[in-house]
């Protein structure tokens, strides 16, 4: 297998400033993450304090104030967004796998249809407020017909480090904070691919308070109720997309 790495000639690269970005994180038992997977794809697994074998998963949410495409540096769009994501391996090396992308904005549309990414339309209200980099409100509500997400949580000064089930706080910043490699099935049965580029996330540990992503309990992934593994929170930070997505053959 390999990846479609012909590019246009014209660069459609994407860049936007992310407010609020959270990465909101859950446990879950390795078997319920494989059936989602293709057979290539690996479960990444992890032992917790508690001597238990998990995955995980996490809801990401944020606000999108800037994206624009590299030719077209004018035309600025702003919207919210959360991505469903689990943590998996490829051919040996470490990456996500995507569930799908909730877009609170029509432009969905185009990432849907013209490149089959699962993608769907969503209502999303995110507000935060900040302290420096302390957040002390941090309030998501989203609407979609593939699933709603209630989300509340208050920040801390106290950074990631190292979380339950990472040998270091490196490999908790690998795992969790820096993929930039991502898959998942289009629309048309196919498996893509894409890849993205950020500077490195100082992000802090919160408390989360309200924490319901139907997205993953419809998945049978978590159940209702189910209390996160970690939240861990950023203000703003930037990200490249590399586009368009490929297919992998």
């Amino acid at each position: 297998m390999g990846t479609q790495t012909g590019r246009l000639p014209l660069d459609i690269d994407a860049t936007s400033t992310l407010l609020d970005f959270a990465i909101v994180t859950f446990a879950v038992e390795p078997e319920r993450l494989a059936r989602w997977l293709p057979p290539e794809f690996e479960v990444d697994a992890f032992r917790l304090a508690d001597g238990s074998i998990r995955a995980f998963i996490s809801a990401v949410p944020f606000r999108d104030v800037d994206f624009h495409l590299a030719f077209a540096p004018w035309a600025r769009f702003a919207f919210g967004q959360i991505n469903y994501r689990a943590y998996v391996r490829f051919r040996g090396e470490r990456c996500v796998w995507f569930f799908g992308t909730m877009l609170g904005s029509p432009l969905v549309a185009i990432p849907r249809y013209a490149w089959r990414l699962p993608w769907h339309h969503a209502h999303i209200a995110l507000a935060a407020s900040w302290h420096d980099s302390r957040c002390e409100r941090y309030e998501l509500i989203a609407r979609s017909a593939w699933g709603e997400a209630r989300f509340r949580a208050e920040g801390s000064d106290e950074p990631a480090g190292q979380l339950d089930g990472f040998a270091d706080a490196a490999e908790t910043s690998l795992v969790l904070t820096h993929p930039l490699r991502g898959y998942y099935r289009r629309r048309d049965g196919r498996i893509g691919t894409y890849a993205v580029d950020h500077e490195r996330l100082e992000m802090t540990r919160a408390i989360a308070h309200e924490s319901r992503f139907a997205v993953f309990e419809d998945h049978d992934l978590i159940d209702r109720g189910a209390a996160p593994h970690s939240v861990l929170l950023i203000p703003k930070t930037v990200f490249r997309i590399e586009l368009p997505p490929t297919v992998v053959r």
